[in-house]
């Protein structure tokens, strides 16, 4: 069991250090194979390309139309046409909640959380320079609307992190709704009134709005479709997915007809944002299937079962093992995709045991599962911290510590809470 805990800190360790975890994560199971007395060649090549291989069989399609489907909103001007009327209703005064309002539209409609940092970035600087109010809020600003509640909370989301629990607990995007509209308020009132009084404090010292060295990002002069026009994309998506009941590559490849067909004057753009989308989806999803594939060679070891032993045997309810399991793992990976599935993978079918034995709903589980791994993912290594410290051309040192608050911390105790109401039967 110290070699898998040796290869978590390995995979830790590197990823922290910016390196890639296309090739950490078979470094860091080699470790674990080594240590655990397995055949290392044979962990590689069986046990840790056959959970690559099999998660990227399983999840490529969802990654690769939610690329696209992203990339074409953010290249017809869909996007950012739905952050601009949304932040006109709120109004400057309140630019806080204006951008953070935007991107949770954006992340709830489908939006990959990368593409509406994009779309939300120039936004936020003109609402932030209008109001005086520091940039260094901007990160976790964002953050706390595309990072947090929108992406693993509000049942029925479209992103991965809500789909991935389905195929372990044999449930639906809307599962355990009060546990999740609960957890989803926590961040968001939390988050949001944090920000507001980290505004009040930094207006006090004099930290107010300075303009960015680089503003080619900003062009707000740029023709966009009307609202109307550009919200039908979203609303497609979250209605064929939920209340149809559709599957998610369905509901994907209807928004993105969608799109085409509302933006037909724009057709050139089309082939260079679904290139550009599939391309990009490639990376994230081998990204993902190298922590599953880390995740399997884990579960291989003799000194799993002792580590399930350990998880199992949380007092208490087993939600909570649950809970700890996704948010170590997620963590480690930097990745909340990839924690929970390195968790569910060598996890899940005991969990669904479980809940089969002890009258737990399922969906408790996979929401419990959904929340975790927007918990602990977002430390500093996180790539989609990295992402967007990096457009917003602000440092760690800047930022870091409220995008620690919204996204972390925050999250954290909303897990509990959903825990709690789990444990009375509010499901």
């Amino acid at each position: 069991m110290l070699g898998i805990f040796l290869g978590l800190a390995v995979l830790m360790a590197l990823a922290y250090l910016g390196w890639s975890i296309i090739w950490i994560a078979p470094i860091a199971a080699g470790v674990v194979a080594v240590t655990g007395g397995l055949d290392l060649l044979d962990a590689y090549k069986d046990t840790y390309m056959g959970g690559f291989v099999s998660f990227a069989k399983d999840w490529f399609p969802v990654f690769m139309l939610g690329a696209v489907f992203g990339k074409l909103m953010e290249d017809t001007g869909m996007a950012r046409s739905v952050a601009v009327a949304f932040t006109k209703v709120i109004g400057t005064k309140r630019a806080i909640l204006g951008v953070l309002v935007s991107a949770a539209v954006l992340t709830y409609g489908g939006v990959s959380l990368f593409v509406v940092v994009f779309a939300v970035y120039p936004l936020a600087l003109s609402l932030f320079r209008e109001a005086n109010i520091s940039r260094k809020l901007i990160p976790a600003t964002v953050a706390l609307g595309s990072f947090t509640f929108t992406m693993t909370a509000l049942p029925g989301t479209p992103q991965i992190q809500n789909l991935i629990p389905m195929e372990y607990f044999k449930t639906t995007p809307t599962a355990a709704p009060i546990m999740g509209i609960a957890a989803a308020i926590i961040m968001a009132v939390g988050g949001y009134l944090y920000l507001v009084w980290q505004e009040k404090k930094l207006t006090a010292k004099g930290d107010v709005y300075t303009e960015p060295k680089d503003k080619k990002v900003m062009n707000e002069d740029e023709h966009v479709p009307h609202f109307i026009l550009s919200i039908l994309p979203l609303l497609t998506v979250l209605l064929t997915l939920n209340l149809l009941k559709w599957d998610v590559v369905t509901a994907l490849i209807s928004g993105i007809v969608l799109i085409m067909l509302l933006n037909v004057t724009k057709f050139k753009k089309f082939v260079p944002s679904i290139n550009s989308g599939a391309s990009g989806s490639v990376i994230a999803i081998i990204n993902t299937s190298a922590a599953v594939g880390f995740g399997t060679v884990v579960r291989a070891a003799p000194g799993f079962e002792r580590l399930t032993e350990l998880l199992m045997g949380v007092k208490g309810n087993p939600l909570i093992s649950e809970a700890v399991a996704v948010n170590v793992l997620a963590g480690a990976t930097g990745s909340a995709s990839g924690g929970m599935g390195i968790a569910l993978e060598a996890l899940g079918s005991k969990y669904y045991e479980i809940a089969m034995n002890t009258g737990i709903s399922p969906e408790a589980f996979h929401r419990v599962a959904s929340i975790s791994s927007g918990g602990l993912d977002a430390l500093p290594h996180n790539g989609a911290v990295l992402t967007l410290l990096a457009i917003t051309g602000l440092t760690h040192r800047d930022s870091y510590k409220d995008i620690f608050v919204v996204a972390v911390l925050i999250p954290v105790v909303s897990v509990i809470v959903a825990i709690i109401l789990a444990s009375i039967g509010l499901i």
